[in-house]
């Protein structure tokens, strides 16, 4: 039933239904947070297929889109998808904290594949999320990737990277004087062996002038305890740019 409603969903924006005949099912899911906000520039950390970013076509058509995806096959899809559309950059890189290149642990649904070792726990709360093989992937701080002055504000940085939140944020701190908002998924229990969970992202946002603007998605395992959400953040300035 929940897979008929969002296909339903899927169908009333021509941006989403050209994406169904891509094989790509934007993520409608974030639709209460796109519609509250007004955002003239995308940052995708996390990209995979393009999910997240035909969400936001569908409710910003004229927002810029700078989107980072390591992994070959999401990137190629996300690639086919916004062929057409000049305003979208796809840059096939992991944020980090350093430039580097290293090794992702590609997890047999390609969106849940990590930078760190898919813990035992991931598997258990999400079956088929085990690991089906390495793939090296090169690494760049969003500092190095982006010249954050040239952006059109409000910007938005959607992070989506399985456990490397605060490594994204590291490679950051330079261009978060000009970030208006942060949307990312954190977890409240170890998913990925040595991930950072929530309260520490928090703590590390509120220092660099952030502050806890809404949870959305919270989901939870058999017992009734908390896994993961969506978090939004924005500094004191965002709300002036707030639609």
């Amino acid at each position: 039933m929940r897979k008929l409603r969002k296909l339903g969903r899927l169908l009333q924006k021509p941006a989403w239904r050209r994406g169904l005949l891509a094989g790509v099912a934007a993520s409608v899911e974030h639709a209460t947070f796109l519609a509250s906000h007004r955002i003239a520039t995308v940052l995708d950390a996390g990209a995979n297929k393009g999910q997240f970013s035909l969400a936001v076509r569908g409710f910003w058509p004229d927002a810029r889109i700078v989107a980072f995806e390591p992994l070959a096959g999401p990137a190629s899809r996300f690639e086919r998808l916004f062929a057409g559309d000049a305003s979208v950059k796809l840059i096939r890189s992991a944020l980090g904290a350093a430039r580097c290149d290293a090794e992702i642990h590609v997890s047999r649904k390609s969106h849940s594949s990590s930078l760190l070792p898919i813990g035992d726990l991931q598997k258990k709360i999400f079956p088929g999320t085990d690991e089906i093989g390495i793939e090296p992937v090169s690494i760049a701080p969003l500092d190095d990737a982006i010249k954050i002055s040239t952006l059109a504000r409000p910007v938005l940085l959607k992070i989506d990277v399985q456990g490397q939140e605060l490594e994204v944020l590291k490679g950051a701190s330079k261009s978060l004087a000009g970030i208006d908002h942060i949307y990312m998924e954190v977890s409240f229990m170890a998913l990925y062996v040595g991930q950072p969970l929530a309260h520490e992202i928090v703590a590390w946002l509120a220092r660099e002038g952030f502050v806890l603007a809404g949870i959305y998605h919270l989901e939870f395992d058999r017992s009734g305890r908390s896994v993961q959400a969506d978090m939004h953040f924005q500094r004191a300035a965002a709300a002036n740019f707030v639609g």
